[in-house]
């Protein structure tokens, strides 16, 4: 795999930004210009996420750090949440996935090979991990529902 070094790694989110803003513009219907603010966000998030995972001791995975410095940022009460919350309602999580899963199979389809040696045992594999995060995820839903009252 290769290892990027940061300014690869701030074009390609740069890039997947831009990306991200089209696709966001064009399904939910938000301004280019709106968009902009909560994408440039997630952009930093995403560069500082990195960073801290190359430069801080105990080689813990950068997805790690961004998804620490996202919940803490956008925690209610957090100085600053309510701007980073406001500019990141207008930012359509589901548009920012139809970039990531595009990439994603552009990814594969390089791999196409290793993919093929891995065999029908990985596309059962996933199919279980996924039924099972999905009934794992409605179970737990069903209960914190069921135990505020809301269901």
């Amino acid at each position: 795999m290769k290892v990027y070094n940061l300014a690869e790694t701030f074009v390609i989110l740069l890039l997947m930004g831009i990306l991200s803003l089209v696709s966001n513009t064009l399904s939910s219907h938000v301004a280019i210009m709106d968009g902009i603010p909560g994408l440039l966000i997630l952009i930093a998030i995403a560069m500082a996420g990195i960073l801290l995972g190359r430069y801080l001791p105990g080689h813990i995975p950068a997805v790690a750090y961004v998804v620490t410095l996202g919940c803490i940022l956008t925690y209610p009460g957090f100085p600053g949440s309510d701007i980073i919350n406001m500019y990141m309602k207008k930012v359509g999580f589901v548009s920012l996935c139809t970039v990531i899963l595009a990439y994603a199979g552009v990814s594969i389809g390089k791999d196409m090979d290793a993919f093929k040696h891995t065999g029908w045992r990985i596309i059962l594999l996933s199919c279980v991990i996924f039924m099972g995060t999905y009934l794992g995820s409605a179970i737990i839903a069903q209960i914190i529902l069921k135990l505020i009252g809301q269901i």
